[in-house]
């Protein structure tokens, strides 16, 4: 062993003495309720627990092999952690406030947006953006066929298992889904918007947590069938340019803090017109950078440097936001509650046939089977923009995220116009 290995595990050794000593804090002041309020408190419990169930959960056996490993385990695990009463309620609520309505999601999701569309190469953007509408189409029309053929077996009309189960999936989760789209069908259906919901929660809820599972199967896939995926590419022969340019890149605080910036100022950007052009923000943000991107209006030095904010994000607070995701948005509950054979059927026949139709036109249209299913199939099957971080978590590819939004945004505005036009069939 030369010096620099030495010198290397030492500093690992100081690393992980330094996290057992702070995550013992901070356990000692979750267990006897005394976290500081704010964003200290909830970060502090968020970033520990996230850490120790990741851990254990890439160490499991099959969890770690097939089923996404520490991703799936910090969601679920944290679901139940916090919902089960083991930790005071006022944590649990600190932790969902500041996931919630402080922030901490949107921030996580534009730091990840502007970093990797910044991080592409202009023509592998310019290429992506005309083919991947058709991989959202193919996803939406082969879950359909699935859930419908599987609702025709157990005995359920097409209404039923269509636009009940089926639309509320594809449309892109909870409040740019579901509340719309109830809003749309209790008008013109004689259903109240109470009955309505009640059923379309749980096909959303149950549908998020197998979209996780098979985005963590998927994964796995791509290791036996190396040819099926790009590793985190969408476009078959992408080079890695980008990620070779930012490891020659000089990574100091300042360019971080740079980094960081400009994905709030992109947010910003977004929220701005989202107050004159009737879209979400999410939608216009991933559009305003994807314009600068490929008309160059962003020098390249800047470029890199929300890349490397992105890639400091990522390797950080992806646990302590996917804990954040477990307490805010995961209803363990609600999903038992649900799992009757044939509502499972129905909802994993959906979700799978996203999978199956984005994969198959991704493939015709020069894109990896196994990063289209996930993007163009998974993604829209999830519960929106949480969803889309704890698929990518689980699938190992995070750098995806701006396709992952236009699947979860621009695929689930479209899902509401289908919506409208398809209810006419019904009433």
């Amino acid at each position: 062993m030369n010096t620099t290995d030495a010198v290397t595990l030492h500093d690992q050794r100081e690393v992980k003495i330094v996290l057992l000593i702070a995550a013992f804090v901070i356990i000692m002041a979750t267990f006897f309720n005394q976290l500081p309020g704010g964003m200290i408190g909830a970060l502090g419990a968020m970033v520990i627990v996230g850490y120790i169930l990741n851990y254990l959960g890439d160490r499991t056996p099959i969890i770690n092999q097939f089923f996404g490993g520490g991703a799936i385990v910090v969601i679920f695990g944290s679901s139940w952690l916090f919902h089960s009463g083991l930790i005071s309620g006022d944590i649990t609520k600190q932790i969902t406030t500041f996931t919630k309505s402080g922030g901490f999601l949107s921030f996580y999701v534009a730091s990840l947006v502007t970093g990797s569309i910044l991080g592409m190469s202009r023509d592998t953007l310019k290429s992506a953006a005309l083919k991947y509408i058709p991989v959202i189409l193919g996803a939406v029309a082969v879950s359909f066929v699935f859930a419908g053929v599987v609702g025709l077996f157990f005995g359920k009309n097409l209404f039923e298992s269509l636009m009940l189960i089926a639309l509320p999936i594809m449309g892109g989760g909870m409040g740019a889904g579901a509340v719309p789209l109830v809003e749309i069908m209790s008008g013109r259906t004689g259903m109240d918007a109470a009955s309505l919901m009640s059923q379309m929660v749980p096909a959303l809820a149950i549908g998020n947590a197998i979209a996780i599972v098979i985005a963590g199967l998927l994964n796995k896939v791509g290791q036996v069938k190396p040819s099926w995926t790009g590793n985190g590419k969408l476009i078959r022969g992408e080079q890695e340019q980008i990620e070779e340019e930012t490891n020659k890149y000089s990574l100091d605080v300042t360019k971080l803090g740079v980094g960081a910036l400009i994905a709030i100022s992109m947010f910003f950007l977004g929220t701005l017109l989202s107050s004159v052009i009737s879209m979400h923000t999410y939608a216009l943000m991933i559009l305003s950078i994807a314009l600068i991107k490929v008309t160059g209006l962003m020098p390249a030095n800047l470029e890199r440097a929300a890349h490397a904010w992105y890639t400091f994000v990522v390797g950080n607070l992806t646990p302590a936001l996917l804990v954040g995701i477990g307490v805010a948005y995961t209803n363990l509950d609600q999903i038992i509650d649900a799992l009757s054979p044939m509502y499972f059927a129905m909802v994993f026949a959906t979700v799978l046939g996203a999978a199956v139709g984005a994969a198959l036109i991704g493939r015709l249209m020069g894109f990896y089977p196994v990063e289209s299913a996930i993007t163009g199939g998974l993604c829209m099957a999830n519960m929106g923009g949480t969803g889309d971080v704890a698929v990518l978590a689980a699938s190992k590819r995070m750098e995806l995220m701006p396709f992952a939004q236009i699947s979860s945004r621009i695929g689930g505005a479209f899902m509401l116009i289908l919506a409208t036009f398809a209810i006419q069939l019904f009433s």
